[in-house]
């Protein structure tokens, strides 16, 4: 039974591509559609839509510049849409794999580190001395910065992959827990159902959490690359 739980994160090939990949493709297809809107008189979806393009302009231009926001944007749409899309029967999660998110978060922490040197030059290795250290302890503290600018991406990438991967079992097991008490009490006991909408809410939480903050550390990394720390 054990061994079941563990069938949803497989990656499996299809005709010509994998379900990860058809899943990547597919997000963004849904993205797009669901992304349009033009009315002068929003309606609630555009307006839930316009909501987070505000809050996250805000957040971009405050923290690392308007020049990122498209981008910023961007990636929390992807990242909760794969989320959000995870959670239906039968469809694959593209973010609990670990090579997956950590490819994204190596790529942001890579572009934000050339980004720094191609505007700061060689001065961007400053962020890896702190500012009023002894010279004496420069050594080690270069070498705890560098470590500690490494685990960014790793963090990154393993935060979002090890929540997801967590709840998506949890609601597997609780799923497996609520069925067995519903087959054996009878449909006239509302405990499990409670239980699957309970969790379910709690996932659907999580998904856009974490696509958020993804997002918002992204954001907070970026802005390395407009002023030294």
């Amino acid at each position: 039974m054990g061994a079941a739980y563990f069938d949803q994160f497989k990656v499996v090939d299809l005709i010509a591509i994998t379900n990860s990949s058809m899943m990547m493709m597919f997000a963004v297809a849904v993205a797009l559609i669901l992304l349009k809107g033009n009315r002068l008189i929003p309606n609630r979806w555009q307006a839930v839509m316009e909501t987070l393009y505000d809050h996250f302009h805000g957040l971009v231009k405050d923290n690392a510049g308007t020049q990122y926001f498209p981008f910023v944007f961007t990636l929390f749409i992807f990242i909760a849409f794969l989320n959000i899309l995870g959670l239906f029967p039968y469809v694959f999660t593209v973010t609990v794999h670990v090579v997956v998110t950590l490819g994204l978060s190596f790529s942001i922490v890579i572009g934000v580190t050339l980004g720094g040197l191609w505007k700061f030059k060689w001065n961007f290795l400053s962020i890896l001395m702190p500012a009023g250290a002894p010279l004496a302890l420069a050594p080690l503290l270069v070498l705890i910065e560098t470590v500690s600018y490494i685990s960014r991406a790793i963090s990154l990438g393993v935060r979002l992959a090890a929540n997801l991967s967590a709840g998506h079992l949890l609601f597997a097991i609780l799923a497996g827990f609520g069925f067995n008490m519903l087959t054996t009490a009878g449909v006239l006991n509302i405990f499990p159902i409670l239980i699957m909408v309970f969790i379910s809410l709690l996932e659907a939480a999580v998904a856009i959490i974490q696509a958020y903050v993804f997002s918002l550390l992204t954001t907070i990394y970026l802005a390395d690359t407009i002023v030294l720390h």
